[in-house]
């Protein structure tokens, strides 16, 4: 008669529904392998912060301007009056040897040191924005500036006394005979309007919340 032989299997140390620290061991391999393959989020995309916003707002007035001043000298006779609205609002077109809005003369190269001179400190200036108002400020003298300089360093008489071009002229203007002007000279007075606003509300450069 043959002896029952104990079982070569042995019985499983953990009953059923429990997890050994090999099994977690394996799923956490498990887990640190696919986020190794996944791809990284890419990073967040900077938003338009005031030193990169004034240099698209000197950029369309720069275009602005010189494209208005191209048709003009284009398409107008000089001194030769184009009514737009009657009894208010002519194009003429003017060479002007002074500074914005026919002011001035005679002195064109004190004028080109000076559009010069502006562009620089606000370029330097632009590195420190923190308020949009300011930076829309800044790019709109900018851009006036520097269209009227582009005026005066090439168009004639001579490099850096050259006229600027002038054509916008309205003929009934309270208080004041109101003088012949371009899209960077309206820019330039924008700009200083703003200035002078952000000044009287203690706006900082450097931005505040809401600024």
């Amino acid at each position: 008669m043959e002896r029952d032989h104990p079982s070569d299997a042995t019985p499983s140390d953990h009953t059923p529904g429990e997890h050994t620290l090999s099994d977690h061991t394996l799923s956490d391999a498990s887990v640190s392998d696919d986020s190794v393959g996944a791809e990284p989020a890419p990073p967040p995309r900077p938003g338009l912060t005031p030193p990169r916003l004034i240099w698209p707002v000197a950029a369309g007035v720069l275009v602005a301007d010189q494209l208005t001043k191209s048709l003009v000298v284009a398409r107008l006779t000089e001194n030769v009056p184009v009514t737009v609205i009657p009894g208010w609002f002519q194009l003429r077109l003017v060479r002007n040897p002074g500074a914005a809005f026919s002011l001035a003369t005679g002195t064109t190269w004190v004028f080109t040191l000076i559009a010069i001179t502006v562009a620089v400190v606000i370029v330097r200036t632009s590195r420190r924005l923190g308020s949009r108002w300011w930076a829309l400020a800044l790019g709109l003298l900018l851009g006036g500036s520097v269209g009227n300089l582009i005026d005066r360093l090439l168009r004639e008489p001579a490099l850096g006394r050259g006229h600027v071009v002038d054509f916008l002229e309205y003929l009934r203007f309270p208080v004041i005979d109101f003088p012949v002007f371009n899209v960077a000279d309206s820019c330039i007075v924008t700009a200083a309007g703003l200035i002078m606003l952000l000044g009287l509300r203690e706006v900082p450069m450097e931005g505040r919340p809401g600024a």
